[in-house]
Order: structure tokens, then sequence, then C-alpha cells
């Protein structure tokens, strides 16, 4: 049984690499364009996302669970898999590790580079409204969250020992659908990093209340529709 502070280790380690490896894939993209090379792409980023988030659950899922992202911990939270205290804790060490990454992503790669781009925060098109933005970050949220709770949180699950990479296969999906019109964030953590670093504070609130909304409504919906044994 891992203690509280190994769990937040682990949430703030695993969320440092996921959005390393996250923006970090967006600023490549931004380089390649700019040097005339082939460039990664929606789906060259959606697969760089979802493998590392897939390779952080599965390193980390027995010690903290692997959230890695506070819609997942809230999610975990309203359905009572974790207390109101772990959930702060998470949450916290979620967005510091998210601070880190970003941070370090700036010291090393050129102002050239990442600024253009924000350091790959996430941002609506043009043509893509608030509230459309909103729905479509709940929509691919709920997706992952029920695909989440369903392989790493039900101990059912036909494919727990491959959660990680279940949820990670989700989150490039998701990256895939979404990245066009809204970044596909689908996690506050993976906003509020680049955000900060890249002083990028433009639509914030959607990529809080959009993810938040679409995990509380899967979890919910799972936990009463398949669950029968929450945990306090």
């Amino acid at each position: 049984m891992y203690r509280l502070p190994q769990k937040l280790a682990a949430e703030f380690f695993g969320t440092f690499g996921f959005i390393l490896i996250a923006s970090g894939s967006i600023c490549a993209d931004q380089y390649l364009r700019a040097s005339n090379q082939i460039a990664l792409g929606a789906v060259g980023i959606a697969m760089a996302q979802g493998l590392a988030y897939a390779v952080a659950v599965s390193s980390i899922g027995h010690i903290s669970g692997g959230h890695l992202n506070p819609a997942v911990t809230v999610a975990c939270w309203v359905t009572r898999r974790i207390g109101t205290l772990t959930t702060i804790f998470y949450c916290v060490a979620q967005l510091v590790g998210s601070i880190a990454a970003a941070y370090l992503l700036t010291a090393i790669i050129p102002d050239s580079v990442w600024r253009p781009i924000a350091l790959g925060a996430p941002s609506l098109s043009r043509d893509f409204g608030r509230l459309h933005g909103m729905i479509l970050e709940a929509a691919l949220t709920a997706c992952f969250v029920f695909v989440f709770f369903a392989t790493n949180i039900d101990p059912k699950g036909a494919l727990s020992r491959f959660g990680g990479f279940a949820s990670g296969l989700t989150i490039s999906a998701a990256v895939i659908v979404g990245y066009a019109f809204t970044g596909a964030a689908l996690n506050p953590a993976r906003s509020f990093g680049p955000a900060l670093a890249a002083a990028h504070w433009q639509n914030q609130g959607i990529y809080w209340v959009g993810p938040l909304v679409g995990a509380i409504i899967a979890a919910v919906f799972y936990a009463r529709c398949f669950l029968t044994n929450p945990q306090p």
C-alpha cells in the first residue's frame, strides 16, 4: 500500500512526462513546419500524446491510479473512489507537474518556435464558437473518462491490465477529432501549464469547464450503471 506522498510524487512525475510530450510534440511540429520539413501533423501529435499517456498510466497506475488529469480525479471524487483531501492534493500535484514541464520546455526550446503557438496551449479555431468548443471538449472527455473507468477503475474490466493503453488510444482518437477545432485538451492540466508559461489565457475557462463536466457525466453514468462497490 503506497502512502499519499508517494502517490502525489507519482502524479507529479506522470503529469510532468505527459505534458512534456504533449506540448513538446506540438512545438516539434511547429519547428518542422518552419524548417520546411515533413511535419508531424495532427495524427503525429495525437499519437505522441496517446502513447505518452498510455506509458505514464501503465507506469504509475499501481501507485496512484494514474489519473494525470484533474478531470479524472474529480470524476473519481464524485463517484466516491477517493476522498476530498486526496482529490485536492492530486489536482495540485498534477498542475504543478504541468507547470514544471511547461517551463522546462520554454527553457530549452527557442522562443521563435514556442511563442507563435503559445507552447502548444490549446486554443479555438477562428470559426469555432466558445459554446461549441466547450461541448466538444466535454464530449471527448466523456468518451475518454468512460474508457478510463471501464479499464482502470472497474475491477471487472476485461482490459484492466491494459487500461493505460486503452486510455492512451482513446486520447489519440480524441485528439485526431478535436485538435483542429479546440486543440483537444481533455485535461485542465494539459491547458494550464502551457498557458501559464506562455501567458496565453484566451478561452482558458473552456478547458476547465468542458473536461470537468464531461468527466463527471461519464463517471456518474458508468458508476451507476456498472459499478456496485464504490469505495470511500
